[in-house]
């Protein structure tokens, strides 16, 4: 429903127009203009009139003028609303549409890589490019109970202006769970809380580099990562990956010809192909970047999802971290919604991030975070965790099960020790767009790497998400993916 205190019109019963045809020249101009739209619902007569201040009946007679001008249309069960054809109707008098109003300023051109966005899901789509947490199962009970008693107790200071580095009850439970499951030793004022890694990423863009400053990135990447890194102006230099993660004699090699200011890297589920840096090239990257003087910024974005043994401490964690920039997220444990990252820096740094922050955010959502905080504390989130991780193995272990069976002989795989996805190799001579297109017409839903690649190639390769979904959607989705296949 539209906020109608906001109506333009404005009546003067001093005009020689009478006041129901300044009414309906009003609302004529603001469904030209755009500002009411096909489908819009009118106001009740009563209601207007109490907001105008004039007789009821004015608001009926306008109501008829617009009516007689084929503007508006009443429908069963009640109510007055813009017509469908309204803005025909312009064209059919006027002889042209209503004119768009495009500004008249000069308009950069979108960031490259561009954002990704994604055209509508139909209803009931099996999703295998969402490597994503199941919020059918995130525990909203607790989460809502903590909220409820946080506003309870502490709603004026909690709706009240924060810290920007985030509530400190978040703080120092991030910073308890970094030194026991991660090995780091960090302060509360070590750490901000973000919304999300992506702002975590984009904030220590901003606060470290300065354009024309060189970044190596792996070549195989996250293109929200490459957007964020070149809105801040930096010259990314892509690294290959292989088996044990960066390729760091690549970077030695780059090391010969630029200054590197900084080296993003995935260590712990290299993305997108879940592969694990090798304890060896993790400390010879640490090494390098103490000798050469650049920063590491490590992306630990599901951490807590490993299967197989215990998860690889990270490079932060090692005797050569200092120079290392640590980003998480919350969001993979928790929902996507709930946009929870953290970034861990030194105090020097941190004074430049809160600046940026200051400058764009302000803080985040003290009610939210401190909520959260509360789940650290009596330990749901930790059960919680333990949960996804026993069931999110046993889904990665029936979806792999699923596409051997329906599709092994085209697909070629490694089950992952950790991440959220499985990164599949696709036999030549598969058409992968044509196979996609196939698939969303049998609602499940799936797409080539390439945009994954730094280089823009058309790679033989998908990335299946297992996670979103229990052990028999996935097992359907192969089903369908096998069947689009021979379609």
């Amino acid at each position: 429903m539209l906020n109608w205190e906001l109506l333009t019109a404005a009546l003067d019963a001093r005009r020689g127009t009478p006041m129901f045809v300044q009414l309906s020249e009003a609302l004529a101009s603001d469904i030209r203009s755009g500002r009411l739209k096909p489908g819009d619902p009118l106001p009740g007569t009563r209601a207007l009139a109490t907001l105008l201040r004039v007789h009821r009946n004015t608001i009926i007679a306008g109501y008829k003028e617009l009516m007689a001008q084929g503007l508006v249309e009443t429908r069963r069960g009640g109510g007055t609303f813009v017509s469908e054809q309204a803005l025909s109707t312009f064209e059919d008098v006027d002889g042209a549409a209503p004119a768009a109003r495009l500004p008249t300023y000069p308009i950069p051109p979108p960031p490259s890589p561009s954002p990704l966005i994604l055209p509508p899901e139909p209803r009931g789509s099996l999703i295998l490019y969402r490597a994503a947490p199941d919020v059918r199962l995130f525990p909203t009970a607790a989460l809502s109970s903590a909220f409820r008693n946080a506003l309870r107790r502490h709603g004026r200071k909690l709706l009240s202006y924060g810290d920007p580095r985030g509530h400190e009850d978040l703080r120092r439970g991030l910073s308890t769970m970094l030194s026991y499951s991660r090995g780091l030793s960090v302060e509360p004022e070590n750490v901000m809380v973000t919304r999300g890694s992506q702002q975590a990423i984009d904030l220590v863009a901003r606060a470290l580099l300065a354009p024309g400053d060189v970044v190596a990135v792996e070549a195989l990447g996250n293109p929200g990562t490459w957007t964020a890194l070149g809105l801040a102006g930096v010259d990314m230099k892509p690294l290959p990956v292989d088996d044990e993660g960066l390729e760091v004699d690549a970077l030695v090699a780059l090391l010969k010809t630029h200054r590197v200011r900084a080296v993003y890297v995935t260590p712990h589920h290299q993305f997108p192909t879940n592969t694990v840096m090798s304890a060896a090239r993790r400390k010879r990257l640490a090494s390098l970047s103490i000798e050469h003087g650049f920063a590491i910024i490590e992306d630990d974005y599901d951490h807590e999802f490993h299967y197989e043994g215990r998860p690889v401490p990270p490079i932060a964690a090692g005797p050569d971290g200092a120079n290392v920039l640590y980003l998480g997220s919350l969001s993979k444990v928790l929902a996507p919604g709930l946009r929870v990252g953290f970034i861990v820096a030194p105090a020097v740094l941190m004074e430049r991030l809160v600046a940026l922050r200051l400058a764009s955010d302000m803080q985040g959502d003290a009610a939210v975070e401190y909520a959260i905080a509360k789940l650290f504390e009596d330990g749901e989130l930790l059960r919680h965790l333990r949960r996804m991780r026993r069931l999110y193995a046993r889904r990665r272990d029936a979806f792999a099960s699923a596409l051997e069976r329906r599709l092994g002989s085209v697909l070629s795989f490694q089950i992952p020790s950790g991440g959220m996805a499985l990164w599949v190799r696709v036999a030549d001579g598969i058409d992968i767009p044509r196979w996609e297109q196939a698939g969303r017409k049998l609602d499940v839903l799936f797409r080539g790497a390439g945009m994954l690649d730094f280089a823009g190639r058309e790679l033989q390769a998908l990335r299946l998400g297992f996670t979103y979904h229990d052990e028999d959607e996935l097992a359907e989705a192969a089903l369908r993916m096998s069947r689009a296949l021979k379609r």
